[in-house]
């Protein structure tokens, strides 16, 4: 007969205690212990479907340079941006989460990799749609293929009991909150049942070599559902960001043991399924017949991936005596900062003016490569004078009011070039190591703020 108990899991980080507590003593959160039955399993009543060696036998140390090296070659994504978020496609043996916000597309996304990946035998397992709905998206899509398999299983038992008789070379499962295993008596989405079902999914991934993506559910703060143990156990956190107003879609990396997580990639939202977006830039720039003053381009950087985006300021007097700060898709803070250098470095008095920023496009930066463009802006709406259109930025401002250089100059200069641009201005510490002359655009080199504001507004 099998033995139950009682035990207590902490909901934030999954930490277990022995009674219930208003604070969990591990990550210190308020009213995250909750109670859960756990079925303890006897010794053999777990069914083995994937295990390799099952003698009982434990492992033994090896010297490091004992150890051989095998190339695993990475499997090929059909799709440029996902390829450059995972850093050169799906590693085999890898366990790859997931999350998003519920409609973001996550879903959709998953299936497309399906879809599209036409020489590999792929389990698609849904927990929360039926193969009826699923097949009305692939159809939405408009891509066939002849080797991915669905199944509409919520019990890891019976899925690993697919497993083997399908033999896939990729399992998809949508989503982990959705899954149980019958060794866990609490319910599904728990925090000892998200934890069990990736664990055994896990030991899957590693012994089998099979990839394994897991879609997972984020909590209303933005963080993904279940206890932080999860992004630990996993290889790679792969988040999907929007706004539901907007049509683009941005894939980042949170956690990758096979590559970088600077990367970004863009997708946009149509009826047909997820659209990449090769070359945002074009995409992120709004095209106008007049200039307009508050607009400046920046050439900016995610990753290794150079792109020009579009910085909006609005700067009016503030109406009811207070001034208000607001940025979209930029750090406040450091809106607040950049605002203080302007008026002590240079000053320009906006301590009593609204000041408003917004990012085109929906998108959120946090490369500092964008001060100068956002100040730039600033400037143009204050003085309500327009910035040429042919004029894009590059450079970071310092709390002297200095003009200091960015990395990668040489890549946001081509892309302004590439983009018909003919002029951009940089710092002129970023002349060092850089030859101008393999440049058709026009390079303007500023130290100080006051360079810049003679420059463009004379």
């Amino acid at each position: 007969m099998a033995k139950t108990k009682i035990a207590y899991f902490c909901q934030s980080c999954g930490a277990q205690a022995d009674k219930w507590a208003g604070k969990c003593n591990s990550c210190g959160s308020w009213n995250t212990i909750v109670e859960e039955v756990v079925h303890k399993e006897t010794k053999n009543n777990r069914l083995q479907v994937f295990a390799k060696n099952e003698k009982g036998a434990s492992n033994k140390s090896i010297l490091l340079q004992d150890v051989g090296s095998i190339e695993h070659p990475r499997i090929p994504v059909a799709g440029k941006e996902l390829t450059r978020v995972l850093g050169g496609g799906i590693v085999p043996g890898s366990l790859v989460l997931f999350g998003g916000e519920p409609g973001i597309g996550k879903s959709t996304l998953m299936l497309q990799v399906a879809l599209r990946l036409k020489h590999l035998k792929i389990l698609y397992v849904s927990g929360e749609e039926s193969e009826q709905q699923i097949k009305m998206r692939a159809d939405r899509i408009g891509i066939t293929t002849e080797n991915c398999f669905i199944l509409q299983e919520t019990n890891t038992q019976n899925i690993f009991l697919q497993i083997n008789e399908v033999q896939p070379q990729l399992v998809i499962i949508d989503s982990i909150q959705t899954l149980h295993t019958s060794f866990i008596d609490s319910s599904p989405g728990s925090v000892s049942q998200v934890r069990e079902c990736a664990a055994e999914f896990l030991r899957f991934a590693k012994e089998t070599n099979v990839p394994v993506f897991m879609i997972g559910h984020i909590t209303k703060d933005g963080t993904l559902a279940g206890p932080k143990v999860l992004e630990h156990m996993v290889d790679t956190v792969l988040q999907f960001e929007g706004d539901r107003n907007h049509v683009y879609r941005l894939l980042r990396a949170t956690k990758n043991r096979f590559g970088s997580t600077n990367e970004l990639g863009i997708y946009e939202m149509h009826g047909s399924g997820l659209r990449e977006v090769n070359n945002p830039s074009e995409i992120l720039i709004t095209s106008r017949d007049t200039p307009t003053s508050g607009v400046a381009i920046s050439a900016t950087l995610e990753g290794n991936r150079p792109m020009l985006i579009e910085t909006q300021a609005l700067v009016s007097t503030a109406a009811y005596g207070t001034p208000q700060r607001s940025a979209t898709g930029f750090d406040l803070r450091r809106l607040s900062m950049l605002l203080a250098v302007l008026e002590k470095r240079c000053g320009f008095r906006l301590g009593a003016k609204d000041v408003f920023i917004n990012i085109a496009g929906g998108i959120k930066v946090e490369d500092p490569g964008l001060d100068l463009a956002l100040v730039c802006g600033i400037l143009s709406s204050n003085e309500d004078l327009p910035i040429p259109q042919n004029v894009c930025f590059a450079g970071e401002v310092g709390l002297t009011g200095e003009i200091r250089p960015v990395s990668r100059i040489d890549q946001r200069i081509h892309e302004a070039q590439k983009l018909g641009f003919e002029k951009i201005y940089i710092s002129s510490y970023n002349q060092k190591g850089l030859d101008l002359k393999q440049f058709s655009i026009k390079i303007i080199t500023v130290s100080k703020m006051e360079e810049v504001f003679t420059n463009l507004f004379g």
